[in-house]
């Protein structure tokens, strides 16, 4: 971790310094707390969920807020729920408070759920990822509120990622929990921005109009690197696999692992027959993956732990997977259609194309998502 520290500092020594002054949408408390007076308060949080090592909801409470339920996203309340695993209802130990699922049978808050809620407050940490759940959690959130006449407050907090724009935007005839919005893999937002997004686009069920504020960060920009200090979920661990995680995470739709079931989720790739292999590892089950791909198999592949992340979406990997391992018939999955978000990524790389030509073929969308997310912008941009 010190090593990665020292890099990024390197890398960006204006970044580290504003890191300093950096101040987060759910610390800037003056400019919220007026908006909860009076209100029945549901919170959508988890783990990331902190003010200076004190959880969101303790600080609501203390702060005389009536808060009347936690709504859970993927990986639950406190974030250690293995990847996909249903979120269930249950009741926190510590305050007492209902928490309601949000990834379970549904993922979207029904009218029953809001019934009692006047406004529904949204502060999770994001990656900048399309496919990474809690954006979509967020669209949900924004629409339910919408349709039932709620106010949405969202915290906002840095984007990783944010620093540049890459991967192929969403096609239309291509939908789903991962792949619910017309951008780019990276879109370099802040949930913040992509909320404005959103609701600024007509992109809610029957164009309807989310009641919202933003609650901005101060001292942040789109140059600048950001360490986590809380996980943002279990197979992330560190600053360095979510650097890594949009490369990586397009062979999530392959038979290639991504380490999950090992102690460096998205710091690895490997698969049993891959000939080019300089390091191995054997997934297992753990408190990330109950069922990790791979199970009890040693996988041959790369370890990208000591090296540094790329500040781009990079095929180079994905194109050498799939012209060694050779066999088009099972190496894509049908999920990599949600993960890249268009059906012609599967089929440019079976056709034998390079990174160059296929990067080419999203370069127009690129340029005209470029030119949507500028409007909604709330910090300085990286250009």
């Amino acid at each position: 971790m010190i090593r990665l520290l020292l890099t990024l500092c390197i890398f960006s020594v204006f970044a580290c310094s504003q890191a300093q002054n950096l101040q987060l949408g759910a610390e800037r408390m003056d400019q919220y707390l007026p908006d909860l007076a009076g209100k029945r308060v549901a919170l959508v949080v988890n783990q990331t969920s902190v003010i200076n090592k004190t959880h969101l909801v303790d600080t609501l409470i203390s702060r005389g807020v009536n808060v009347v339920k936690v709504m859970a996203p993927e990986h639950g309340f406190r974030g250690e729920a293995p990847d996909g695993a249903k979120i269930d209802d249950a009741k926190d130990e510590k305050t007492g408070l209902p928490i309601i699922s949000i990834y379970g049978s549904s993922k979207k808050p029904s009218p029953e759920m809001l019934k009692d809620v006047d406004v529904l407050l949204f502060d999770i940490q994001d990656v900048g990822i399309r496919f990474y759940t809690f954006i979509s959690t967020m669209h949900y959130v924004m629409e339910a509120a919408a349709e039932n006449n709620k106010e949405v407050l969202i915290l906002d907090r840095p984007n990783p990622n944010g620093m540049y724009i890459d991967g192929p935007v969403k096609d239309d005839d291509v939908n789903g929990f991962v792949a619910m919005h017309p951008i780019p893999i990276v879109h370099a937002l802040t949930v913040g921005e992509l909320a404005q997004m959103i609701n600024g686009e007509g992109w809610l069920e029957n164009g309807v109009k989310s009641q919202l504020k933003i609650v901005s960060m101060h001292g942040w920009d789109h140059k600048s690197t950001y360490s986590l200090p809380v996980k943002p979920s279990p197979n992330l661990p560190n600053d360095n696999a979510i650097a890594l995680y949009p490369t990586l995470g397009l062979f999530e739709g392959t038979v290639v692992s991504v380490g999950r079931g090992t102690d460096f989720p998205f710091e690895v790739i490997g698969h049993p027959d891959y000939s080019k292999g300089t390091f191995s590892f054997t997934p297992q089950p753990n408190g990330g993956s109950k069922y990790p791909p791979m199970e009890g198999e040693i996988c041959q592949g790369q370890y990208f732990g000591d090296s540094e992340a790329p500040r781009e979406l990079s095929l180079k990997y994905l194109l050498d997977y799939h012209a060694d391992i050779k066999d088009d018939t099972t190496f894509f999955r049908s999920y990599i259609d949600l993960l890249s978000g268009t059906k012609d990524f599967r089929k440019q790389v079976e056709a034998g194309w390079s990174e160059q030509e296929i990067k080419a073929r999203w370069q127009p969308k690129l340029d005209a998502y470029k030119a949507i997310r500028k409007k909604y912008l709330l910090y300085p941009d990286f250009d």
